[in-house]
Order: structure tokens, then sequence, then C-alpha cells
């Protein structure tokens, strides 16, 4: 009650507030305290909050040494300089209010270092969590409990998202979420999302953007916005690099591997990224339904189904990039990222069969092993030209992505009566489920400076996606393989996306300032089903406008509003009606009625000191794509479908502030309601509830090299579509100790402590009547040694932020 009464008090408190706040800017230059000729250029500048010290945000000098900090807030700061073969510097204090926006720092001068700095690696420590004015962003390695987890993991407790038992993400209470890596979509979806976002190493990741409404740059997919993972990689000249290990320990071990390295000669950069990662893990989902006749509604059978599964999987991942800087003004780049991973499947499950008087007629029981073998090559290039010093910009990129999977089933069902007897005999059924999935995409972006701090961007891109998807099944019958006509398809998918944005941002005043955008998509779809000949072609245009506004009345307060229209495409392997069986009475099946949904979504924010923000949401969907499912006889199967719409209004608060010097606090609530209303099955159906989401980070700073945590998640009660979702959460525990001068972190965490983490939900409509739960390895003992090094001086080296390969990365697989 303390927490809530609390909660309640800072939203009243923040609501009270009246307005908002521009950000300022704080610029300033480096210069070497022997005036000599020194290349100065990315040393690496901290704005320090000077009643806690805490870093606020981190930018990089160019070669003469100046640096900007832009949307900076209101308070007192002082400027940190670290720069290798130099003593770290700092600012006098600078005290940003509402009448002061503009702030030039006097000159900071740099003292050579008394010792040679070129075995010494510095770092600085980051924020967990940075509020921006379009994102949020989630700093990986400043959470200890990110040790020794996977990507999915790291997600599963960000602030709005959460993750269902098949590895679909939400965003606020919405799904439909564009997953990207350096700012390429992955292009998959479903199990295919959750193989590769499981098999990779939180050691890879940098950053997690979050974007409930991104800006027209972006791709209009994504119903709930986009979330870009960004990977790692080092900004230091010379040679620079770090080792990671990790070992897990549930119930079955995991383990974890990664090295990275950068290397900086003169114009050339070269950089790599390679990591290995072994995971094993169970899953025991338990299913009770209620069969129905189909015309009197009368209960004839219960079904008691029990599945306990254990999988085993390995992956390797890498990537390698070279920057090349022709001049001043202009660089070129590949990168190079190949992905490959094996996973073995094995299903052990016994359904029972009870009459309508619940006893015991029939026992079948099944064993189901599925063999996957999933790889990926991407290949990006890309070009970036500045024509003056006012900021004209121009950059282009081209993607290659190519996916091939081989996915094997093999099931064998025997059955029996009540007294264990056979009854009938078994049966088998194998498939192979390959798919092959090739993506080419290319964009240009022109960004150019206009007057009083206006800018305007615009831009063109398109892509041409095949997929090839080709399901076969056999089954065998008195010893002979007969191939079942009825569950195997050839199915292939041809799209071609062009689009074309423009986006302009300019501020009106010294308190209000705005970005309006307008984005044009042209979607040409071809599927064509070489099993039944049956072809669908699909053509379709749309705008999508997106506006931001931010007002700023004095120096504690900010408020903003944004706008925002967006598409949902089904995902390629939702299209294709081919089936995964889980047993002999449970499967899942694609739909190539599926059409893309919109939504239009609308937030408004209210900023406190930079520390306590409030927003407000709501969101209008319709054709929204859900998961359903279906009774036929003794047979329940999942599939996705246009089902209903969706109108969605919530209330989110977050607060990230130093509590004191040792123990600093980030806390994130999201109360929500989602009502359906549609036709399933021809049953209509209405379903609407309120629920919340929290989850929070404290973090302690124990001693000069030790620190701690604590970190869980909560979620309440709730609709997901069709499914009503019960409560669950989790707890988790770490310490961090730096070694050798900070050279080396060792990590020692527990995840899950109490064991709660899981799944319980029911399915009641038409003559659907379920309930399932699902427990997992989610209590894990994690340990993890990093080993940091570097030679060299900082130099100009550019981070890919990412590709062109637009949302269409993001829906490869099973949705």
């Amino acid at each position: 009650m303390r927490i809530i009464f609390l909660f309640l008090l800072i939203v009243t408190n923040s609501f009270l507030s009246l307005h908002a706040q521009t950000p300022a800017k704080i610029s300033g230059k480096i210069i070497p305290a022997s005036q000599a000729d020194v290349d100065l250029t990315r040393a690496t500048v901290a704005l320090v909050r000077m009643k806690d010290s805490g870093v606020t945000k981190l930018t990089l000098s160019n070669k003469t040494g100046e640096y900007l900090f832009e949307n900076v807030r209101t308070g007192a700061y002082r400027v940190a300089i670290t720069f290798t073969g130099y003593q770290k510097a700092y600012s006098d204090p600078v005290e940003v209010t509402s009448a002061l926006v503009d702030i030039k720092v006097p000159a900071i001068s740099l003292i050579p270092a008394a010792k040679s700095m070129a075995d010494v690696t510095v770092t600085a420590k980051r924020p967990l969590i940075e509020q921006r004015i379009d994102r949020t962003v989630i700093n990986v390695d400043a959470s200890i409990t990110n040790v020794g987890t996977t990507a999915l993991e790291v997600l599963e407790k960000s602030p709005g998202i959460t993750i269902d038992k098949d590895g679909n993400i939400s965003l606020k209470g919405k799904d439909g979420v564009m997953i990207m890596i350096d700012g390429r979509p992955t292009q998959l979806s479903g199990p295919d999302l959750t193989n590769l976002l499981s098999n990779m190493s939180s050691n890879q990741m940098d950053q997690v953007e979050i974007m409930t409404n991104p800006p027209a740059r972006f791709d209009a997919a994504g119903n709930a916005g986009v979330i870009n993972i960004k990977t790692k990689k080092n900004k230091l000249g010379g040679y620079n690099g770090a080792a990671s290990i990790g070992y897990s320990q549930g119930r079955y071990p995991k383990v974890n591997e990664s090295f990275n390295i950068n290397y900086r000669q003169g114009k050339v950069n070269l950089f790599t990224n390679l990591s290995h990662n072994y995971n094993k893990g169970f899953q025991k989902l338990t299913i009770q339904r209620n069969l129905q006749n189909s015309s009197t509604g009368a209960l004839e059978n219960y079904f008691d189904q029990e599945a306990k599964m254990i999988r085993t999987g390995s992956s390797l991942n890498g990537k390698v990039g070279m920057d090349y800087f022709a001049n001043k003004k202009t660089s070129f780049g590949i990168v190079v990222n190949a992905f490959t991973s094996n996973s073995t499947n094995d299903n052990d499950s016994r359904t029972d069969i009870l009459s309508a008087a619940k006893d015991l007629e029939s026992v079948t029981k099944a064993l189901v092993t599925n063999d996957s073998r999933w790889n990926s090559f991407s290949t990006n290039l890309n070009f970036r030209t500045q024509f003056d010093s006012a900021g004209r910009e121009l950059t282009a990129e081209a993607d290659y992505i190519s996916y091939t999977s081989t996915n094997s089933q093999f099931m064998v069902n025997t059955y029996f009566n009540a007294d264990g007897n056979n009854i009938r005999i078994p049966d088998s059924l194998q498939g192979a489920l390959p798919q092959d999935i090739t993506i080419y995409s290319g964009r240009v972006d022109y960004v150019h400076p206009l007057k009083k701090g206006a800018r305007f961007e615009a831009g063109l891109k398109t892509s041409i996606v095949t997929t090839d998807n080709n399901a076969s099944y056999d089954s065998i019958q008195n010893g002979m393989l007969v191939h079942d006509y009825n569950r195997s398809n050839h199915f292939v998918y041809d799209e071609n996306i062009n689009a074309a944005y423009a986006n302009l941002s300019t501020s009106f005043s010294k308190k209000l300032s705005a970005q309006l955008g307008l984005r044009f998509e042209n979607t040409i779809a071809k599927g064509n089903q070489l099993t039944t000949g049956e072809k669908f072609t699909r053509h379709y245009s749309q705008l999508f406008p997106t506006a931001y506004f931010q007002y700023k009345a004095n120096e504690k307060n900010n408020f903003g509003i944004n706008y925002g229209r967006r598409i949902r495409r089904p995902n390629y392997e939702s299209l294709n009606p081919f089936i995964r069986f889980i047993d002999r009475y449970t499967y899942s099946q694609g739909n190539p009625d599926l059409k893309p949904q919109l939504s239009d979504n609308i937030e408004l924010t209210h900023t406190y000191r930079n520390q306590f923000t409030t927003t407000l949401n709501y969101s209008a969907t319709n054709d929204i794509i859900q998961m359903v499912i279906e009774q036929k006889g003794q047979e329940a199967y999942s599939k996705r479908a246009n089902i209903a719409s969706l109108r969605q209004f919530g209330i989110a608060f977050s607060a990230n502030h130093s509590i004191t010097k040792w123990w600093s606090n980030n806390f994130y609530i999201n109360v929500f309601n989602n009502s359906f209303k549609g036709v399933v099955n021809s049953s209509p159906i209405a379903f609407s509830a309120t629920s919340f989401s929290l989850n929070g980070t404290q973090q302690f700073k124990l001693s000069k090299t030790l620190s701690g945590e604590l970190n869980g998640f909560y979620r309440s009660p709730g609709v997901e579509g069709v499914v009503k979702m019960k409560s669950m959460g989790m707890l988790a525990a770490g310490l961090s100790q730096q070694l050798w001068k900070n050279k080396g972190t060792l990590r020692l965490t527990v995840r899950d402590i109490f064991y709660t983490q899981r799944v319980r939900a029911e399915i009641k409509y038409g003559n659907v009547d379920a309930a399932f739960q699902e427990v997992r390895d989610s209590r894990v003992v994690n340990l993890g040694l990093t080993y940091r090094f570097s030679k060299g001086k900082i130099a100009n080296t550019k981070k890919k932020a990412g590709g062109s390969a637009g949302e269409e990365q993001n829906r490869v697989g099973v949705d």
C-alpha cells in the first residue's frame, strides 16, 4: 500500500505542474595544455549532474576538440573529459535555466598524464535508463542482472515490454512490435524470432531503444512501435575490445562466450563481434479442454493434456565490418553478418480423454521430435557524405539478406483404453518444413538544415522480398511411407514495398518546438499455393502522418504530444497454411486470408525535473491480427486472424533518479484498458479488461568496486485478444565486482528467485473452452566474467547504426 500511495502522490504532483520545458544546448571546446597540434578526434565527453555525479549524456569531440550536448534539461552540471594519454579534466559548474538554454562552456585544458596510458582502459558509467524526446534507451551493461542472460530476457524486464509464452512481444499492452538489430529489422517473428533472441547473448548488446511512436524516417510497420537492439562496437582507435564468458545453471546448464575487437589505422577502421551460445532448458505445458457438441452445446468430453519438452540448442553469431574514411566529409562502409543455430526439441506428451462424467475413457501418448537448423547471412553497404559545414548530408544504404532453415518433425502416437491396453494401431507422421527467404533493400536519405535551427529530411526506400515454404508430410502405414497430401503444402510469396518520406523539425519559440512528418508506402504482394493452384494479388497505397510537439513553461516541467499512424502487415509464414504439430490433438496453422491492420496512436507526456515522466496514450486499431483457437472435433488448432477492433487507453509513469549517492532507483508502471470487439469462428466476441504491469531496478554502490542490484517485474491479470491471462512476476538479484584496475568485471546473479515466472490462462468463446499453464527453466544462477583491453588513441570511427532492410526483416517466420 505504501508503494501504491507513493506512486499516486507522485503522479498527482506531476499533473499539478502546468507546462513543459524546451531542451537546452551545451557546447564547448577541448585544448591541449601544451598547445601542440593534437588530433582530439572523439575524446569522450560526459555531462555529469552536480547533485549526484550521475552521467546524463555522453558524446565524442571532433578533430579540433569541439563537442555539443542537445536536449539538456534544467539543472546544474559539469563537463568531464576523458582522453587517452591525458589526465581526466572537468569544467566549472554550469546551470541550465529557463532563461539560459544555449550555454558555451569555457575551453577545457587537457594535461598530459604522468605515465603512459596505453594499457589503461577508461570506462564511464552510463545510466540504466535514458528518456529522450522520441524514445527510451536501456543501457544493457548498466544492469548487473543482465549478465548471463539472453536478448529475450533483457527485453522481458525492460519498461513497457511484455513477452507471452510463445515469445510474442508486446509494448504497452499492444502486440505488433517491429524488432530491429542495429537499425535493421530482423524480419522474424513467432518461433523464429524467439529462436534468434534466445540465442543472442546479452554480452553482444549495447543498448535497447524503445520507440512507441517512431518518426517518419522509420518504416510504418509495427502497430505498437519499434524496439531497436544496438550491438557493441568500440570507438577507440588503435586496437581495443572485450572478451566475455558466462555459465548459467538452472535445471540444465547454459554457456555463452563473446569476443569483440576494433582496429583503426589511418583511414581504415575494422571491427568484428563473435559469440557462441549453448542453452538447454525445459518447458512443461498442461492444457485442459472441454469439448462440446457442435449442435446442442452439451458437454461431451474432457481433455487433460500434459506435454514435457526439453530443448537443446547452440548458436554461432558473427559480425565483420569496415569503415573507410575517404576524407573529412565522406565515408564508405560494409558490414557482414552470419548466424547459425541448431536445436532439438523433444516433446513427451500424454492426453487423457474423459467422459462428461469425468470417467477416464482413453489415453493417447505422443513422442514428438523437432530438429531445426537456421542459417542467415546479410550484407550491408553504406555511404555518407557531408556537403558543407552547415550539416547538409546524404546517406545511402543497400542490403542483401538471406534466411535458410530446415525443420524436420517426427511424431509417434499410441492409444490405450482406461485399463492401459492398446486399442488401435500406433500411427506416425514425419514432416520436412524448409523455408528460404531472400530480401533486397535500398534507401537514400537527405538532411538539409534550415534557418533558426530548423531541419528538413527526406528519403526514398524500396524492398523486394521472396519467400519459399514447402511443407511436406508423410505417414508410415503398414511399414510403408505414404505421402500426406492433406497436410502438405508449397507456398511462394513475393512482395515489393516502395516508400518515400519527408520530415520537418522546427522551433516556433524558445518554449515551443515541433516535428512534422509524412510517409507514403506502396505495397504489391503476390501469393501462390503451388499445391492447390490458389493465388492472390494485393496492391495498395497508404499515407502515414506523424506529429510531435513540445512545450516548456519553466525549468521543471516539460509537456509533449505526439501522433502517428502505423501498419502491421502479416508475417510471411502467417500467410502460409502449413501445419506445425504440438501433439496428436493440438497444432498451429497459417492463414492466407490475413489482411494488414492499421492503428492510430496518440500520446501526451509530462516530464518533471527530467526524472519523473507521465504518459497518457490512446490507440484505435482495426482488423487486428490475433492468435485464435478453433475446435474441429477432438482437434484444436491455433492460427492468426483479423478478429476484431481494439481500443486501448492507458497511463504510464516512470521514475529514474538517485535516492542517495549510493542508491539509484528506476521504476515503471503502466495501467491500460484493452477492449476487443469482433467475430471469431462466426461467434461474436467482446472482451474488455483493465490491467497493469510494473518493473523496477534498485542499484546500490556498496564500495568503489562492488555494486548490487535488485530487479523484477509483475503483470496483473488481463486479456491478450481472446486469451485471458493470469498474473505473473519475477525477482532477480545480482552483485558486480570490478577487477584488475577496472579492466575486468565479475558478476553473479540469480533470476526468478521465487520461481514465480509461470504462465496461466484460459480461453472461452463459441465452442472453445480451455485453460493452459506453462512452467519453464526460468530460475537460473549466472556467473559471468568480462575483460576489456585497449591500446591506442581515440579515433574517428563511425558506428554503423543500421541498414535499409525496412520492416521486411521483421516479418520472417511464423507469427
